[in-house]
C-alpha cells in the first residue's frame, strides 16, 4: 500500500506541472486586461500648496504683487492646479482680508480696561467686498461649531464679533474655500483641488451645495484631509459616509490617495469602495523635498509618474528664516528650475509618454469571465506549491495538493483576500527555491558524471543553467500579477503582504536542501550536523551572518538606508537606461549565480554560493509583486538585470578562471616550501 501510495506521488508530479502551465495561460488574458488598465491614465497634474504660497507672500514688502507674479511663474512651470484647504480666519488675515482684534485690542480702543469675563475676537472686513462673500461664510463657519456671531463695527467698517478666544477662532475651518482667492485662481487658469477635513460637523445640504459649486467651476475630484473623512465622526449615527460617497458619484468628482500618508483617513477604503474607486494617487514634496537639490527633487518626480502609478505632483512651500543671510527665504526659484531648466522634470514626464492635464482614474478593464481564469490560476498555484513542499517531503505531494485546494475553497468563501495573498506568496516562493534546487541537482549530476570538466564545457553550462532557473523563477509571475489583480493593489490601498518572508524562506529552503538533502539519509545528515563541535569560527561567523540578514532584511523596503554614493549611481543608471535593474541583482546575486557554479563544476564547496545567489531570483519575483508598478516596466527592469548581471557574470568568470589557473601554477610550489 504505501509503494502504491508512492508510485501515485511520483505521478502526480507530472500532473501538477501539467497544472501549473495550464494556470499560466490561464492567467495571460487577465494580465493583458491589467495592462489595459493602466495604459488608460496619461495626464499628470502638478498641484501646490495655494496655503503654503499665501504664507510665503505674507512676508514679503508687497504680499499682493509677490503672490501675482509668483502665480503666473508656477503657471508657465507646468502647475495646472491650486490645491485650497477649508478656509480659516488665520488664512484670511494672511490674505489682508480681514484684521483680527482681540478683547484687548478692543478695550484700548475704547480707552477701557478689558474685562476679565470677557474674551471674544472681533474681526473687521478690509473692503466690502470681502464683507459681502466672508461675512455669510465666517457667521455659518462660526455656528457649525456652536460659536456665536454677532455685527460689530471697526473704523466704519463693518465686523463680527466672534464668542470665542482668538487663539481657537483662527484655527476653526469653515467649510468652503476662499470665495475670492477661488475666483482669482480660476481666471489665471488653474483648476482647483480642494482639501475637505471632518474637523466641520457634516450637514448634507450644505456639503451638496459646495460640491455642486466645485463641479461647475471644473473640479474634478477632492482631497479628503484629517484623520477621518467627511462625515466619519457621524458615520455610525448617520450614515454619513454613504452619503458623502453619494454626493461624490453624485457630481463625478474622484477622490484622492496621497502615498506619503503610512495610515489613510479613517472610512478612506470605505468611501474609496463606494465610488468605485475613482482615486488617482498623489506624491507629495514636503518642504524640505522641494529645498533639495533640483536634479534629486527632478528623479524623484519622474520615478514616481512612471514607476509608481502616480497622477499627481504636490508641492508644499515654506517661508524659513536663513540667519546667515539674514533674510526670510523660500523654495519658490528652486521648485520653478526643478520643473523647467535645468531640472526638465516636465520634460522627463511628458518624454516618458505622458501629458500635463487634471489627473483621471485608471479604468479598469475587468471582463466577468475573469473570476472563472483565476479560478483555474488558483488550482495552478496550489500545484506550484505542491511542487515545492514534494522537492522536501515527497510522500505528501498528492495529500498537500488535495488539501491546499481545500483550503483554498474555504478562504474564497470566507476571506477571498486573504486567499489572494497568501497563494500569491506561496508561488512567489516556490518558483525561486525549486528553481534554484533543480540547479543544485543539475551541477551535482554533472560533476559526478564528468568529475574533469574543461573551462569551456562548465562556462556553458553555467550559462544555460542560468536562463533556465531564471525561466523557471520567473513561471511565478504570471501567478502574482493574475492573483494580485485589483485595482486596490494599483492604488496602495491594499499591499502584498509577506515581503520580508519572500526574502527569507527562499534562502533558508535553498540551504536546507544544500546542507541535508546529499542523497543520503536525511536523519544520517541531522544526526552529523547535531554532533558538530562548536568552535570559535562557526560563532564568529553566526554573527557574521546575522548582520549581513539583518542588513539585507532592512533593504527589502522602501524606507532602506542607501549606501554612500548608491544614490548617485540608482539616479546615473535611471537616466542612462531608462529603467532602473535592480542593483543586487545584476551587481550582485546574478553574477555569483554564474560564477559559482562554473566553479561548483571543480570545486564542491562552490555549492553554497547557490545559497546567497538565490537572492536573484527572488528578487525578480518580488519586483513583480510590486503591483502599483506598471507590469511591462517590472518586465523590463527583470530582463535587463539579467542582461546585465550576465555580463558582470562573464566578467567574474574570467577573474576566477585567471586566479583558478595561477592557484593551480603556483600553489605546487608554495606547497613545497
Amino acid at each position: 500500500m504505501i509503494q502504491g501510495w508512492q508510485r501515485w506521488n511520483n505521478a502526480s508530479r507530472k500532473l501538477l506541472w501539467i497544472l501549473v502551465v495550464v494556470g499560466i495561460i490561464a492567467s495571460i488574458p487577465v494580465i493583458y486586461q491589467r495592462v489595459q488598465t493602466e495604459s488608460s491614465s496619461k495626464k499628470v497634474e502638478f498641484v501646490f500648496n495655494y496655503r503654503g504660497l499665501l504664507e510665503v507672500a505674507s512676508y514679503q514688502a508687497d504680499p499682493s504683487v509677490f503672490l501675482d507674479e509668483q502665480l503666473d511663474r508656477l503657471k508657465k512651470a507646468g502647475i495646472g492646479s491650486m490645491a485650497m484647504f477649508e478656509t480659516t480666519l488665520d488664512e484670511l488675515i494672511k490674505a489682508r482680508r480681514v484684521m483680527l482684534f482681540t478683547a484687548a485690542d478692543v478695550a484700548k480702543m475704547n480707552n477701557a480696561v478689558i474685562s476679565e469675563n470677557e474674551n471674544d475676537t472681533y474681526v473687521a472686513f478690509t473692503t466690502e467686498e470681502n464683507e459681502r462673500q466672508l461675512r455669510p461664510i465666517i457667521e455659518q463657519g462660526m455656528r457649525n461649531f456652536d460659536i456665536a456671531v454677532s455685527p460689530w463695527e471697526y473704523e466704519g467698517h463693518g465686523g463680527l464679533r466672534i464668542a470665542a478666544g482668538p487663539e481657537d477662532a483662527v484655527l476653526k475651518q469653515l467649510l468652503e474655500t476662499d470665495p475670492i482667492a477661488f475666483k482669482m485662481l480660476r481666471d489665471k487658469g488653474f483648476n482647483i483641488v480642494p482639501r475637505l477635513s471632518d474637523n466641520v460637523p457634516f450637514n448634507e445640504e450644505d456639503v451638496d451645495r459646495l460640491l455642486s459649486f466645485y463641479k461647475e467651476n471644473g473640479v474634478t475630484r477632492i482631497t479628503l484631509d484629517g484623520e477621518g473623512v467627511k462625515g466619519y465622526q457621524e458615520d455610525e449615527e448617520k450614515g454619513s459616509i454613504q452619503r458623502m460617497a453619494d454626493l461624490l458619484n453624485k457630481h463625478e468628482l474622484g477622490i484622492v490617495v496621497i502615498e506619503n500618508n503610512r495610515v489613510q483617513p479613517k472610512g478612506f477604503h470605505k468611501i474609496a469602495y463606494l465610488t468605485d474607486y475613482n482615486a488617482v494617487r498623489l506624491f507629495s514634496l514636503s518642504d524640505t523635498d522641494v529645498n533639495l537639490d533640483r536634479m534629486v527633487v527632478a528623479d524623484k518626480i519622474a520615478l514616481a509618474t512612471k514607476d509608481r502609478n502616480i497622477r499627481m505632483i504636490y508641492f508644499n512651500a515654506a517661508p524659513s528664516k536663513d540667519l546667515q543671510k539674514g533674510a526670510v527665504t523660500n523654495p519658490l526659484d528652486n521648485i520653478v528650475h526643478t520643473l523647467l531648466e535645468p531640472g526638465n522634470a516636465v520634460e522627463r514626464v511628458q518624454n516618458n509618454g505622458f501629458e500635463l492635464g487634471q489627473a483621471e482614474a485608471f479604468q479598469v478593464v475587468d471582463a466577468s469571465w475573469q473570476k472563472y481564469l483565476k479560478a483555474v490560476v488558483v488550482v495552478g498555484g496550489v500545484a506550484f506549491i505542491a511542487l515545492l513542499i514534494s522537492i522536501f517531503a515527497p510522500t505528501l505531494t498528492l495529500g498537500s495538493f488535495l488539501l491546499g485546494l481545500v483550503g483554498s475553497a474555504g478562504l474564497y468563501v470566507l476571506r477571498p483576500t486573504l486567499l489572494e495573498q497568501a497563494l500569491a506568496l506561496g508561488v512567489a516562493i516556490s518558483a525561486p527555491t525549486i528553481a534554484t534546487i533543480y540547479a543544485f541537482r543539475k551541477i551535482r549530476d554533472l560533476s559526478k558524471a564528468v568529475p574533469d570538466m574543461s573551462a569551456g564545457r562548465r562556462l556553458t553550462h553555467a550559462l544555460v543553467l542560468y536562463l533556465k532557473t531564471s525561466v523557471l523563477s520567473l513561471l511565478a509571475v504570471p501567478f502574482v500579477i493574475a492573483l494580485l489583480n485589483n485595482i486596490t493593489y494599483s492604488l496602495v490601498l491594499s499591499q502584498f503582504r509577506g515581503v520580508s518572508l519572500l526574502h527569507l524562506a527562499p534562502v533558508f529552503l535553498v540551504a536546507v536542501y544544500i546542507m541535508l538533502y546529499k542523497g543520503t539519509s536525511l536523519v544520517e545528515e541531522l544526526r552529523a550536523w547535531m554532533r558538530m563541535p562548536i568552535t570559535l569560527v562557526m560563532v564568529v561567523g553566526a554573527v557574521v551572518f546575522g548582520a549581513a540578514a539583518f542588513y539585507y532584511l532592512s533593504r527589502t523596503g522602501n524606507a532602506g538606508t542607501l549606501l554612500p554614493g548608491e544614490a548617485v549611481f540608482r539616479s546615473v543608471l535611471e537616466n542612462t537606461v531608462g529603467v532602473r535593474p535592480r542593483n543586487k541583482e545584476f551587481l550582485f546575486a546574478h553574477p555569483l549565480f554564474i560564477v559559482g557554479v562554473f566553479a561548483a563544476f571543480r570545486y564542491r564547496w562552490a555549492l553554497y554560493a547557490l545559497i546567497i545567489a538565490v537572492i536573484g531570483q527572488l528578487s525578480m519575483v518580488d519586483t513583480f509583486a510590486h503591483i502599483h508598478t506598471p507590469a511591462v516596466l517590472s518586465l523590463i527592469r527583470g530582463v535587463l538585470g539579467l542582461g546585465l548581471g550576465l555580463i558582470v557574470g562573464l566578467l567574474a568568470v574570467l577573474v576566477w578562471y585567471i586566479l583558478e589557473r595561477c592557484w593551480k601554477k603556483w600553489s605546487p610550489r608554495l606547497l613545497k616550501h
